[in-house]
C-alpha cells in the first residue's frame, strides 16, 4: 500500500464533499432532524449519534474495499493480468470521470449511480427502519446500511481499492476515503447550510474537480515499476 494512493483516497473523500452534500447531505439532514427527544436535548448525545452514523458508514466502505481488494488479489493470483496494472488504469479513469462530474462539466457518473439506485430500492427500507434515531446504536446501524448508497464518489474510491490488488490494501483505501468524507458529513449535521453554500460555490466545485482529475492522471501515468501493490511477499 503506498502513501500516494492513500492520500488520493483521502482527497477524493474530502473534495467529493461537494457531491456528498447532494447525495448524503439530505440523509444526514434527515438524521439530525430525525433524532428524537433525548438526543435533541444533549449536544453530546447528538454528537455521539452523528459519530456512530459515520462509523457505520465508514465500516461499510471498509468492508466493500476489503471485498474488491480480495477479488482483485484472486484475479491477480491467476496470472491472467500478469504485468498489466488494469486496476490502476481503471481507478485513474474513474477518478478523472469523477473529477469532470465534480466540476460540473459533464454528469458522467450519473449512469453508474442510476444502476446503483436500483440496488438502493432494496436497501432503503432497511435504513428507514431505524428512523427516527433514538440512540447511537440505531445511528450506527443506519450508517451501515447507508454506506451502500449508490454514489459515484464511492465508486471512484472502490476503483482505487481494486487497484491495490489486496484485501488489506482495499480495506485501508476505503477506510482512508471514509475518513476523508468525515469533515463534510460531520459538519453537515452541525452547520449544514453554511457549508452547503460554500461547497456549492462553482469555483470550489471546479477546483475540487480539477484536483481529482489530476489525481486520476497521476494514477494513470504512475510508473508501472516494482511496488505496484504487488510486493513479493503476501501477508496473511
Amino acid at each position: 500500500m503506498n502513501f500516494e494512493s492513500l492520500t488520493a483516497a483521502f482527497l477524493v473523500g474530502l473534495l467529493g464533499g461537494t457531491h456528498c452534500l447532494g447525495m448524503c447531505g439530505g440523509i444526514v439532514g434527515a438524521l439530525s432532524t430525525g433524532l428524537s427527544g433525548p438526543l435533541r436535548e444533549s449536544r453530546w448525545r447528538y454528537l455521539a449519534a452523528q459519530l456512530a452514523y459515520n462509523a457505520g458508514r465508514i465500516g461499510s466502505y471498509t468492508c466493500a474495499g476489503l471485498l474488491v481488494g480480495a477479488f482483485a488479489g484472486q484475479v491477480g493470483e491467476t496470472g491472467i493480468l500478469e504485468g498489466m496494472p488494469v486496476g490502476r488504469y481503471l481507478a485513474g479513469i474513474i477518478m478523472i470521470l469523477f473529477g469532470i462530474y465534480l466540476a460540473g462539466w459533464w454528469h458522467t457518473l450519473l449512469y453508474l449511480e442510476k444502476a446503483g439506485a436500483r440496488l438502493w430500492k432494496y436497501l432503503e427500507p432497511l435504513g428507514r427502519r431505524w428512523l427516527p434515531v433514538r440512540h447511537a446504536g440505531q445511528a450506527f446501524l443506519l450508517g451501515l446500511v447507508w454506506g451502500w448508497l449508490p454514489c459515484g464518489m464511492v465508486y471512484a474510491a472502490l476503483a482505487m481499492a481494486l487497484a491495490t490488488g489486496s484485501a488489506a490494501g482495499g480495506a485501508a483505501t476505503m477506510l482512508t476515503f471514509g475518513l476523508g468524507t468525515l469533515p463534510t458529513l460531520l459538519t453537515v449535521g452541525l452547520a449544514y447550510n453554511a457549508l452547503r453554500r460554500f461547497l456549492q460555490d462553482p469555483r470550489v466545485r471546479t477546483g475540487a474537480g480539477i484536483l481529482v482529475i489530476l489525481l486520476g492522471l497521476m494514477l494513470l501515468l504512475a510508473s508501472p515499476g516494482g511496488h505496484d501493490g504487488h510486493t513479493g511477499h503476501h501477508h496473511h
